[in-house]
């Protein structure tokens, strides 16, 4: 899905998240899109601080499979990869640079989050290479953006609760215990390790990770709501936007789901 700017001619691609999780959903309809879905789950409203008040900016599905996107092929699905997904988005860009050539010489970046860490340098090593083999610029990248980047286990998940012990998520025995008997190179896990990462499970189940300081979706087991949702966050459209993106109409207008597949559109496919 792609959204043109008001201002800057630049454009850019964002991918989101873990593999199988849907950029639609993430990236645009609750993060960086240009629209919120309302709380009757059937209407949006404008986000003031949509990415396309400053560049044009295209979601992209993938690997095949994820959200709305697929192959004519079931036997794709069994076969995904980093690196073939990296070929399937150049080849995604490559073909809708020509559909769409007013954007073929413009500045070109690549964002995303989580595994993007891996998507996006992969994608942006492909582009290059094939500039470089083509003798000529393909596709204009002039950079990249990672935020919250899934890089490696090891330290990804040491700097998670080194980030919520100094924050008092997770309790100094946990945090202790976590830090003595983990080792996170190493596929073998100590019994104090286990049972420290399963109190820590415990502490954050009732957390948003990614915003701690965000109210949860009507849950009565911690304090009331504010009456006034953040501008910025609404704790329950992790709710809301796969019921808009489910109604029929919103596909019909989407150009979406055209396979007509008989389960219902998920964050997490």
């Amino acid at each position: 899905m792609s959204f043109e700017t008001f201002t800057i001619p630049s454009f850019g691609t964002q991918i989101t998240k873990c593999p199988g999780c849907s950029s639609l959903a993430y990236g645009a309809m609750e993060e960086l899109g240009p629209f919120r879905v309302n709380s009757d789950g059937k209407t949006l409203k404008k986000n003031i601080y949509s990415w396309n008040y400053a560049a044009n900016v295209l979601f992209l599905e993938s690997p095949a499979g994820v959200g709305f996107s697929y192959s004519n092929k079931s036997s794709d699905y069994d076969t995904s990869g980093d690196r073939r997904t990296a070929i399937d988005n150049y080849i995604f860009l490559v073909n809708w640079l020509e559909r769409f050539p007013e954007f073929k010489k413009r500045d070109f970046y690549i964002a995303g989050e989580s595994y993007a860490g891996h998507y996006v340098p992969q994608l942006a090593h492909t582009i290059l290479h094939n500039n470089k083999k083509a003798n000529k610029t393909i596709i204009n990248l002039k950079g990249i953006m990672i935020g919250n980047a899934v890089i490696n286990d090891e330290t990804d998940n040491r700097g998670r609760y080194d980030y919520l012990a100094s924050h008092a998520i997770i309790s100094d025995q946990a945090a202790h215990d976590i830090t003595t008997f983990c080792n996170f190179s190493s596929d073998v896990i100590p019994i104090q390790c286990r049972t420290a990462i399963d109190e820590y499970d415990r502490d954050v189940s009732f957390i948003d990770i990614y915003n701690i300081y965000a109210p949860l979706c009507n849950n009565p087991n911690l304090t009331a709501l504010p009456k006034k949702n953040s501008i910025v966050i609404d704790p329950c459209s992790g709710v809301l936007y796969p019921a808009y993106l489910n109604r029929a109409n919103v596909q019909e207008a989407l150009h979406a789901n055209v396979t007509k597949l008989k389960y219902d559109w998920g964050i997490l496919q």
